[in-house]
């Protein structure tokens, strides 16, 4: 009875426990000291970062820089709870821009750890080392060192073994600390990074003025190459990064990563943005590849939600996540196929006898057969897009014989084709072969295509429904053998009467035939009879579901990505030329990477994976 009395009585706690407990919110796991060491050296402006770990992080951590340091008082004063030189009012936290601002990262970190600092700032000649072990400063001495900062964390948690055995595997930490190291290399390509473990180099990123380059430095030129550059700014929201084109997809969110303010960072409100724009343009449950920044005035976000600093808060949530949508919607929409897709390097020139383009012939081969470059064309052109208004030839063979291109008819010249047969050698596509399932196979400059011709011919037929509402062309409808009967409820009636001229441009013929009653007379060409009253109902159904939010063309859309699938193709297969000419209708299709449902029509293999795999160039 009487512990339990003085158990009750309020206390003051020793800093040092103060400190572990802070610990507990601040330092999570080795992930966690690597954060806040980093970012201080960020705060520091720093322009060359090492980092160094053994075991996971638990055993040895390390991170050094070139950063502005500090003098003796200054890092013991560092070393203290709330000291920190961010911020000096409230009020600052509405436009602070560093990292770190707290100034509980340092004294958490050497409460739970044994933990050295060394460091030296310009104005003296030597540095400082200060040794502090579980929270007790062991010395205070002057040593040798650089400019700079370089702390030392060993033993995490060994103080406190209720929270080391809280640890994952070695592995697993190690996964996580290397993953965030990369994430600060990422969102500062202007510093030399290096991370090391156990002595072992895992990658070294010299200073880069692209961010390409830093991303091909961390996780691979493949990856690197399969990601376009965005930039769009609006009401004072500054957006750019790196992101996957229309039909590329990852299993995971691992590879969608966001910084607000150079800031690594969990948010909902980007992820579903994000996620959303891509909506039809990648598979249900996969996620698209991107690296994205967004610059915003630092008094419309809260950066002080989370110990961690990991999640953020918008002051402004709707127009932050609006303006994302939009942006990466309108980029999808209105991605270049063509610019994406390099034409084959072949160098033309004109025919002397037929005046049209021809390849180039090897100067080489020339000579090999006792030829000489003058009896051939003095203009080759690289591409057909070339000027060639005045193509000169040889005076002894056509004498003051200029040929223009406005002077030859259209058909003289060979316009370079982009999809053609396999004979066909200036073309971009070439058509190798069909394989099983409306598989066909195309050579191009770059590699190999491997195109899903029923996915193709689903999104080429749909984005002409698209055009059909919008009233571009008309829409072919089919009258049915025997009209098929709809009853529904009052609301549907009075949605199937609002929506009925919509549904006529797109092919079909609903007739009213009494209270609450409908005979379907007629469908789309495109769709099976059979599915006629399927789709109706579930246009229907979905409407009900959105109430006026939708328009009629993005039910429909909804409507077909549900539950609906074009007329297959798989029972009678296409031809050769079916197949080309459904290659081109797709590669001028405005989304031509993806079926509505958002499954890949086709992916390309590079010719960098055939040299990996045969380990040689070719």
């Amino acid at each position: 009875m009487l512990n339990q009395v003085s158990m009750s009585k309020i206390r003051i706690l020793a800093d040092r426990v103060a400190n572990q407990i802070a610990a507990g919110e601040v330092v999570e796991r080795p992930a966690s000291v690597v954060k806040e060491l980093l970012e201080n050296s960020l705060d520091a402006g720093a322009s060359r970062i090492e980092l160094e770990f053994r075991n996971g992080g638990k055993s040895y951590i390390r991170v050094e820089d070139n950063g502005i340091g500090m003098s003796q008082d200054q890092a013991l004063l560092s070393l203290e709870r709330h000291a920190t030189s961010k911020i000096r009012e409230a009020s600052d936290l509405n436009h602070v821009r560093s990292f770190g601002f707290r100034g509980e990262a340092l004294p958490a970190i050497a409460s739970v750890s044994r933990f050295t600092l060394r460091t030296r700032c310009k104005e003296e000649k030597e540095g400082s080392e200060i040794l502090i072990n579980g929270g007790k400063i062991v010395h205070v001495k002057e040593c040798g060192m650089p400019l700079g900062t370089r702390i030392e964390v060993s033993h995490l948690f060994n103080s406190v073994p209720g929270r080391r055995k809280f640890l994952k595997t070695e592995i697993t930490e190690s996964t996580h600390l290397m993953h965030l190291a990369k994430l600060y290399a990422l969102a500062h390509p202007h510093i030399h990074f290096t991370l090391l473990e156990g002595g072992r180099t895992i990658f070294k990123s010299p200073a880069c003025n692209d961010l390409t380059e830093r991303v091909s430095e961390i996780f691979g030129k493949g990856f690197a190459e399969s990601l376009t550059h965005i930039n769009a700014q609006e009401n004072g929201l500054l957006l750019n990064g790196l992101v996957g084109t229309p039909g590329q997809s990852r299993p995971t969110r691992k590879e969608l990563i966001f910084f607000v303010n150079q800031r690594p960072v969990d948010s909902k409100t980007l992820t579903y943005a994000t996620i959303e724009a891509f909506h039809t343009f990648i598979p249900r449950g996969r996620f698209p590849p991107a690296i994205l920044f967004l610059e915003i005035d630092p008094a419309s976000l809260d950066i002080n939600v989370h110990p961690s600093k990991k999640e953020i808060r918008f002051r402004e949530e709707a127009k932050v996540r609006n303006f994302f949508l939009s942006t990466l919607l309108n980029r999808n929409r209105n991605f270049n196929l063509q610019a994406s897709i390099k034409p084959n390097e072949v160098k033309l020139e004109v025919d002397s006898l037929s005046s049209k383009l021809v390849p180039q012939i090897d100067p080489k081969a020339l000579e090999m057969y006792g030829l000489n470059q003058t009896m051939a064309p003095k203009a080759p052109i690289d591409s057909p897009e070339k000027d060639f208004d005045r193509l000169v030839w040889p005076s002894d063979e056509q004498p003051n014989t200029v040929i223009t291109k406005k002077e030859s008819d259209d058909d003289q010249l060979i316009p370079e084709s982009f999809v053609s047969s396999q004979g066909a050698g200036l073309a971009s596509w070439r058509l190798i072969d069909r394989m099983k399932g409306g598989l066909a196979l195309f050579a191009t400059a770059e590699g190999l295509v491997a195109m899903h011709g029923i996915a193709a011919h689903e999104r080429v037929r749909f984005e002409e429904l698209q055009d059909c509402l919008e009233g571009k062309v008309q829409c072919e409808s089919q009258s049915l053998l025997l009209p098929e009967n709809l009853q529904l409820d009052s609301v549907d009636s009075d949605c199937l009467i609002q929506n009925s001229t919509a549904l006529q441009k797109i092919g079909f013929d609903v007739e009213e035939f009494g209270r609450n009653f409908f005979r379907i007379n007629g469908c789309p060409s495109w769709l099976s009879p059979e599915r006629s009253l399927v789709f109706i109902k579930d246009f229907l159904e979905i409407s009900r579901e959105q109430g006026s939010s939708l328009q009629t063309l993005d039910i429909v859309q909804e409507a077909m990505v549900r539950k609906f699938s074009f007329k297959s193709w798989e029972s009678e297969g296409f031809s050769d030329q079916e197949m080309i000419l459904l290659a081109k209708e797709l590669l001028h299709c405005r989304n031509p990477y993806t079926c509505p449902k958002g499954r890949p029509t086709f992916f390309e293999i590079p010719i960098r994976d055939f040299e990996k795999k045969f380990q040689r160039k070719i």
